[in-house]
Formats: C-alpha cells, sequence, structure tokens
C-alpha cells in the first residue's frame, strides 16, 4: 500500500470510528466498566458493540497512572509508558472494524515488568530497573511479547520491579534505581512484594487490563499474595525466557498478574507455547491448552488436596504470622465444601532439607553471572558502557545517587555471583540435588505418596521455594486480608508489613504442566469466596479516571 493510500485508509478510520462512537453514544445504554475491577471479557465487549474504543482505553489507563503513579500516594508501579500506544491502539481499532478482533486480548492494554524486553524503536528501555541498561537497544521483543503483539494486544509500558528481579542485594522489595520504592496500594507505604511488585500492585488497581510478571522464586506468587490478585506462576518452559533479562533459565518462568483467575488464565493461552529461542520450551506437551476451559466451579469434586505442613506451616522455622494460619483453615473448610477431600497433613519427604539446603544459592549465583554477561553481549548498543556483571557493580559503586538508596547501598548477591567461576562439579551437584530435593523427593513424591491432585499452602512464608528449585508450576489466589489491629511490622527503611488490610493469598502448587487443573481448582475457590471483592484499595491509592472522562476527547 502506497503512502497515498495508507493516508486514505487512515481519514476513513477515523470517520468510521467517529460515526461508530456516535452511533454508540445516542443507542447503548450498558453501563460502561469501572475499570478498578472491569475483566478481559468486559473491555473485549465494549469494544467489540463499539461501545469504546482501544484509544479510550489507553487515555484512560495513562490518566489512572498519572493520578496515582508520581503523585497522591506515589505508588511508582509503572516506570514508563509507550509513547506509541495511542498509535497503536488507533491501527487495532480500525483493524477491528474491518476484520474483527484477533483474539480476547485484541486493543487491550497488558503492562509488563521491565525485565521483559521491547524493541527500543517503540519508545520504551528494558531496563530491570537498572541506570545501566538506561537507552540500551535489544535486538528484538521478548517471546512473550511477540505473543502479546501477535493476538492484538498493546504493550501500555514497564512496570517497576525490584532492582534485577531483587538479585542485587538486601534491598526493600519493589525499589529500583530506576523506578524509586513502588509501595503497596491497600495500605499507605505497605510493601508489594518482588520482584514483580509493580506488576501486581498495578493489577490490583486497573492502572491496566493485566501485566506480566516473572518469577525466580516468589516473584509472582509473593506479588499476588499481597496485592490482592490472581499470579501464575507456569512450569519453566511453559512461556518463553527469550529477550527476557534472566536470573537462570532452570528456575526463571513468565506468567500473568490479573483481577481474576479467568483473566489470568486468558493470558497465560496465549503466552505459552514454543519458542525456538528457549529450547526449555520445546520440551512442553503440546498443543497449548485453552486453559479458559479449565474454568468450573465444580473443578475440586472428587480432588484430593494436600497440605505439607512440615516447615512451610511452622511458625518458628518460616515466620508465618499466626493470622495467616488462621485464614488458611478456614480455605480448608471451604474446599471441603466444594467438595475436595483434604488430606493432613501431606508432607514433602525433603522438606526440612529444602530448608537447610544452599544449591538454590549456587545454581543462581553460577547462571546469573553467566547469562547476565551473555545479555549485555546480545546488545546492539549500550550507552552506559557496561558490558559484564563486574562492569555493573563498578558502575552502581560510582553512581550512589542513581543506585544507593537511603541505608540500602548493598549489592551482596552481585558480588556473590561475580565471585563464582562457571559451571564446575559443585556447580551440576547443587542442580541435580535440587531437581531431586524439590520434585523427586519433593512435589511428585508428596503426590504420589498421599495420591494427591495438588498441594495447598498459604503463599505468605516458605512456600514457593519447592516449586522454584523443580521448576513446577503455582497459581495464587486471593485468601483475606489483615486485621485493623494487625501489630505493623517494618519491610524496610520505607516499606511495611504486615499492616491493616494487606491481602494475603492462598497458593495452589502441582507437578510439571499441572497449570491447566490447578487453574480450575483456583478458579471453584475465588467463585464460592470471591475474596478479592471484600477490600479496596485505601482511598487514595484509587485512581479516579474511568472511561466516561476520555471519550470526549
Amino acid at each position: 500500500m502506497g503512502s497515498l493510500a495508507r493516508f486514505i485508509a487512515w481519514i476513513w478510520a477515523g470517520l468510521l470510528l467517529s460515526q461508530s462512537a456516535y452511533l454508540v453514544s445516542a443507542s447503548i445504554t450498558t453501563p460502561l466498566p469501572d475499570l478498578y475491577e472491569a475483566s478481559l471479557t468486559e473491555l473485549q465487549a465494549g469494544l467489540t458493540s463499539g461501545q469504546f474504543t482501544s484509544v479510550h482505553l489507553i487515555k484512560a489507563y495513562f490518566a489512572r497512572i498519572e493520578e496515582v503513579n508520581l503523585q497522591g500516594p506515589e505508588l511508582r508501579a509503572v516506570i514508563e509508558t509507550n509513547p506509541s500506544a495511542l498509535e497503536e491502539a488507533a491501527a487495532l481499532d480500525y483493524e477491528r472494524l474491518l476484520y474483527g478482533p484477533r483474539s480476547a486480548l485484541h486493543g487491550i492494554p497488558v503492562l509488563v515488568k521491565d525485565n521483559i524486553g521491547t524493541v527500543a524503536f517503540e519508545g520504551m528501555n528494558t531496563t530491570a530497573g537498572s541506570y545501566s541498561l538506561l537507552n540500551s537497544i535489544i535486538p528484538e521483543d521478548a517471546g512473550v511479547v511477540k505473543r502479546l503483539r501477535k493476538a492484538g494486544a498493546i504493550i501500555l509500558g514497564k512496570a517497576n520491579l525490584s532492582e534485577w528481579a531483587h538479585f542485587r542485594g538486601n534491598l526493600a522489595s519493589g525499589w529500583s534505581g530506576r523506578g524509586g520504592q513502588c509501595t503497596n496500594a491497600y495500605y499507605p507505604k505497605g510493601d508489594p512484594c518482588g520482584s514483580s511488585a509493580g506488576s501486581g500492585v498495578a493489577s490490583s488497581i486497573g492502572l491496566s487490563a493485566v501485566s506480566l510478571g516473572t518469577e525466580t522464586d516468589g516473584s509472582i506468587t509473593c506479588p499476588a499474595n499481597q496485592n490482592n490478585v490472581v499470579g501464575i506462576k507456569p512450569t519453566v518452559g511453559l512461556t518463553s525466557r527469550a529477550g527476557v533479562i534472566p536470573i537462570s533459565e532452570h528456575q526463571d518462568t513468565v506468567g500473568p498478574l490479573a483481577r481474576s483467575t479467568t483473566d489470568a488464565a486468558i493470558v497465560l493461552s496465549i503466552i505459552a507455547g514454543p519458542d525456538p529461542n528457549d529450547n526449555f520450551t520445546l520440551a512442553q506437551p503440546t498443543p497449548v491448552p485453552d486453559y479458559v476451559m479449565a474454568l468450573s466451579n465444580s473443578s475440586l469434586v472428587g480432588k484430593r488436596i494436600g497440605v505439607p505442613r512440615a516447615v512451610f506451616l511452622n511458625d518458628t522455622l518460616t515466620g508465618n504470622d499466626p493470622y495467616v494460619n488462621v485464614v488458611f483453615e478456614q480455605a480448608l473448610e471451604t474446599l471441603k465444601e466444594l467438595g475436595a477431600t483434604i488430606v493432613d497433613p501431606a508432607d514433602l519427604p525433603s522438606a526440612y532439607e529444602i530448608y537447610n539446603s544452599n544449591n538454590e544459592t549456587v545454581v543462581l549465583d553460577t547462571d546469573f553471572k553467566i547469562q547476565l554477561n551473555a545479555w549485555y553481549d546480545s546488545l546492539i548498543a549500550n550507552p552506559s558502557g557496561v558490558a559484564s556483571l563486574e562492569d555493573l557493580i563498578m558502575f552502581d559503586n560510582n553512581n550512589p545517587s542513581l543506585e544507593e538508596p537511603t541505608n540500602y547501598t548493598d549489592q551482596s548477591i552481585l558480588i556473590e555471583s561475580q565471585a563464582t567461576t562457571g559451571f564446575n562439579s559443585s556447580y551440576y551437584q547443587s542442580l541435580a540435588f535440587d531437581k531431586e530435593l524439590g520434585a523427586t523427593r519433593g512435589i511428585d513424591a508428596a503426590l504420589e505418596m498421599y495420591t494427591l491432585d495438588a498441594l495447598i499452602l498459604p503463599a505468605p512464608g516458605y512456600t514457593t521455594v519447592p516449586a522454584a528449585i523443580a521448576g513446577y508450576p503455582i497459581v495464587t489466589v486471593p485468601l483475606g486480608f489483615y486485621p485493623d489491629n494487625v501489630t505493623i511490622g517494618s519491610a524496610g527503611p520505607n516499606t511495611v508489613y504486615p499492616a491493616p488490610g494487606l491481602p494475603i493469598g492462598l497458593s495452589f502448587l502441582g507437578t510439571a504442566w499441572s497449570e491447566y487443573d490447578l487453574i480450575g481448582y483456583a478458579y471453584a475457590y475465588e467463585q464460592k469466596t470471591q475474596t478479592r471483592l471484600m477490600r479496596k484499595a485505601y482511598a487514595a491509592a484509587i485512581p479516579t479516571t474511568q472511561l466516561a472522562d476520555v471519550m470526549g476527547s
């Protein structure tokens, strides 16, 4: 198509959309969705009917971010927004008008964590929160971003995170040099939990329709737990890590953070699948399930769900808050009401060995140095001049105003990782032992010994480690909220946890590739309890902009 033809097409698109908006405003009586809770199904229905456009959605979400991100409560959930988003939305609106939607995500804004790569010419950075990568140029979009774009989704912006996905040192969750300190929307200065902190906070109050996070050990599960949202940490290899700033190829995985299990299932169905740029994904079963088909209120009928109490529910070891155990016991009763048989206890044979093991640290430290150096080497350009982990440590020391938050100058993990010497015998022994502890004598052993369909635990505490070292999935849904009289604790120099009203999550764990079943169990529990709807964020953290406020602009 020539330049003139493209220009005429855009003119016609504008005219047709304007006409459509006029007709809709005159005839549609369906209320506009409230963006605090709006589901993907509601948003897609409104877009398809012509009630509003993707351009309207982008404008509304941009305005909501503007209200609370750097102003008001200063949640700092978003590092930057996409300067190309409105143009992309207009094109997708026109495409919808001509051909209909590509998928359930057509024209839907998605926020992605700032370690998930997006092409530089679109106008955004990919930095893992570090100034050492500001204005760097990556070769191509991350694999999951390619899938989002193919489905017609719009990358709304980059979510803040714990710098380097919380693999820097003793830093507060949610802090990065570029993004500052992200905080929870359910209590002022509440700990958002890391490292996908911004993704969790943004989804919790409707700064985006949905968001993507990453997890190496706890970084989707914990933000879901503390922000009253659903998080799916997939089996390692279900979603591509190509183009994602790494910690470890043996534990890293990408998954959704959303306000409902349904929305999370929709997103997972789109981002899952093989990617030739990530050989781990080539081992997954095919075809990719439609995870939406797993959503059934009767999913738990006849299922055997185990409670691995040893270590995980022992307060002296894990620091689990007694109140968490109260709401967890209530959840077990709910599962029984939904038709499940609760096997309690159903302990992992390796539980205490996992708790006392240092193998995960050996693996992650070694992988991070090798893979981060490879990331720097893959860049087309990097103005900071940082080309390795060793350079990064020096860069942080030389730029304290950018990379040293008050009272937290620590980069002990980076230093520890730099000291590793590559893939030696100790590394391979630790890798093998991790698999044995987490899978063979861990989750798989418990499932087999007690003839279980899944395991269940409260999300706070030590829940994530066995699944992390095994590479196995976790689905986390809202469980409850801390009471108003809880004693407020410190989570760092600028954040608190626990605190009144901060959310608590419930985690379903299973073997490799068991996401479909876990999503079904989580959905049945979510629909029965409707826990998310029981409490909103604190007033100042709730954006007021709605679609109606931008539809005339």
